[in-house]
C-alpha cells in the first residue's frame, strides 16, 4: 500500500491590478519552494489565496464575491484554507476577518514574506492575522509566472507618493520606493533568456523611477540599460505620469527599436479646476503640448489614458471641457471611470458629491465617443502591415489571435489572422496585413 503523503494544492485568485499579480507570484513561489503544489484550478485545490484589490468599490465588491464563493466551497469541504492577501487585506485589516469569519487568514501586504509559514499556522487551525510593516513587501524575487507564458510584468517600484486626492493607494502600499537598475535587469535578463517576448514595466508611476535611490527620476537611465539586453524582443512601459514625461525619457523612447512605441499616460481629466482637487499638475493645454512633442518625435505612438468622470465639484463646464479635449486629442486607447467616492481619501470629504447616476451616465458619454474614435483608428489600419505577437488560436473560428504593439495585454484590442500554415509557435511574432475591421479589432492574413 502507497502511503506517501502528496503535496497539498495551492491555487491563487488574483485580482485588480498586474502589479498585485506580480506581488501574488512572489508568494507563490515561496509556497512552491516549501513543497506544495500550484496549481491554477481554484476550485480543485486544497488552499486558495484570493489576492485582493481594494483600490475602488467595484473591485471591492469583486473581491468579496470571490473570497464568499470559496468560503462556500470550504464549508463544503471541498478545499480546506481560505487565504485573503492584497489590498483589501491590508486596507481593511481586521475588519475582513470580523465580516467573514469562514476565512482562515488575513495577510496584508507587508507579510507577504512569510506567506507560508502562517499558512501552516492556519493548517494547525489558529485564525491568522498578519500586517507587517508596508516596507517589508519584497519588491523583488522568484516568481511563478500565472499569465502566458510569453509575456511578463516587471515591476521597477511599490507604492505612491503623489498623493492624488481620490486614491487610496498610499495609505496601502506606502511611499514610493524603487528598486535598482542592477535587480530590474537581473530579473528582465532571465525572464528574457528563458524565451519570454514582451516585457511589460509597471510601478504607480513608472516616470518616477529612481528619484529615492538615484536622486533624479531615472527611467531613460534604466531603459537604455535593458536595451542593451541581447534576448530582448519588446519592452513596453506602463502608468507614465505626465508631468515626469522628459524630453530625454522622449527621445530614448523614439530611438531604441526594442521599446514599443506605446504610452500609458493616466491623465485623469482636463479641467484645471477638477485637477487641482485632484491635487494633480497639468491643463489641458500643457497636456495637448506634451502630446504634440510625444507625436511629433513618434508619429507611430499609440497613447492610451484614464480619465474619471464625476468628480466631486465636476460642473457642466468641467465635463464639457473634459469631452472637448477627448475629441481634439483622439486617443489611441482611453478608459473612462465613474468616480468612486473612498472613505479615508481627501477626496471623499469635498463638496458637493455628484450624484452616482450622473458620475455613470458622464462616463459612458465619453467611452461611447471613444468607440467612434478606435473604431476609425482601426479602420485607418486597413491594408499595413503590423509586426504581430501571437498568443493563441481559436480552433472554431479557425483563426490566430495576437497583439500589435499598440495593444498592451489584457486592456487593449486583438488582431485575428489567418494562415494556411497552422504550426505557428505562440510567443513568436508575425507579420500581418489587415484586411478588415470588427469594431475595434483588426482582421488580417498572415504575410508571405
Amino acid at each position: 500500500m502507497n502511503n506517501i503523503k502528496k503535496p497539498l494544492k495551492v491555487s491563487m485568485v488574483s485580482l485588480g491590478c498586474s502589479k498585485n499579480q506580480v506581488d501574488g507570484e512572489i508568494m507563490l513561489r515561496s509556497i512552491q519552494e516549501a513543497g506544495y503544489e500550484i496549481i491554477s484550478d481554484a476550485g480543485l485545490s486544497d488552499i486558495v489565496i484570493i489576492n485582493t484589490c481594494g483600490f475602488i468599490q467595484s473591485a471591492k465588491e469583486e473581491a468579496i464575491e470571490n473570497i464568499l464563493e470559496f468560503c462556500t466551497l470550504k464549508e463544503e469541504g471541498r478545499i480546506k484554507l481560505v487565504v485573503i492577501t492584497g489590498c483589501l487585506a491590508e486596507r481593511y485589516r481586521e475588519e475582513v476577518l470580523k465580516e467573514i469569519p469562514e476565512a482562515d487568514a488575513v495577510i496584508g501586504i507587508g507579510s507577504n514574506k512569510d506567506i507560508v509559514s502562517l499558512i501552516e499556522k492556519a493548517l494547525g487551525g489558529e485564525k491568522v492575522l498578519s500586517f507587517g510593516e508596508k516596507e517589508e513587501l519584497p519588491l523583488s524575487g522568484d516568481r511563478v509566472l500565472t499569465n502566458p507564458p510569453h509575456y511578463a510584468y516587471v515591476k521597477i517600484a511599490e507604492g505612491c507618493s503623489n498623493n492624488c486626492t481620490y486614491c487610496a493607494i498610499p495609505m496601502i502600499r506606502g511611499v514610493f520606493r524603487s528598486r535598482t537598475i542592477e535587480d530590474i535587469e537581473k530579473e528582465v535578463r532571465y525572464f528574457t533568456d528563458a524565451g519570454i517576448s514582451e516585457i511589460n514595466i509597471i510601478a504607480q508611476d513608472t516616470t518616477r523611477y529612481g528619484e529615492d535611490i538615484y536622486g533624479k527620476p531615472s527611467l531613460d537611465i534604466l531603459l537604455e540599460r535593458l536595451c542593451k539586453i541581447e534576448s530582448l524582443r519588446w519592452i513596453r512601459v506602463l502608468y507614465a505620469y505626465p508631468e515626469r514625461i522628459t524630453d530625454n525619457l522622449i527621445e530614448v523612447m523614439a530611438r531604441e527599436e526594442k521599446i514599443v512605441k506605446y504610452i500609458d499616460l493616466p491623465l485623469q481629466h482636463a479641467s484645471e479646476g477638477v485637477l487641482r482637487r485632484m491635487n494633480r499638475k497639468g491643463n489641458a493645454e500643457s497636456y495637448k503640448a506634451l502630446i504634440e512633442k510625444i507625436r511629433a518625435k513618434m508619429p507611430e505612438v499609440t497613447l492610451r489614458t484614464t480619465m474619471i468622470a464625476g468628480f466631486p465639484g465636476e460642473s457642466e463646464e468641467d465635463f464639457e471641457i473634459l469631452c472637448k479635449f477627448i475629441k481634439e486629442m483622439k486617443f489611441d486607447r482611453l478608459g473612462c471611470f465613474p468616480y468612486s467616492e473612498e472613505e479615508g481619501t481627501p477626496a471623499a470629504l469635498l463638496k458637493p458629491q455628484i450624484d452616482e447616476e450622473i458620475r455613470e451616465r458622464r462616463a459612458e458619454i465619453v467611452m461611447l465617443e471613444q468607440q467612434t474614435v478606435m473604431e476609425e483608428k482601426a479602420l485607418s489600419s486597413i491594408g499595413k502591415i503590423y509586426k504581430v505577437l501571437l498568443e493563441g488560436y481559436d480552433r472554431y473560428a479557425g483563426v490566430f489571435i495576437g497583439r500589435t504593439e499598440m495593444d498592451a495585454p489584457d486592456i487593449d484590442p486583438k488582431i485575428f489572422f489567418t494562415s494556411e500554415n497552422k504550426n505557428l509557435e505562440i510567443g513568436s511574432f508575425y507579420s500581418v496585413r489587415v484586411t478588415e475591421t470588427e469594431g475595434i479589432d483588426l482582421i488580417g492574413e498572415l504575410c508571405d
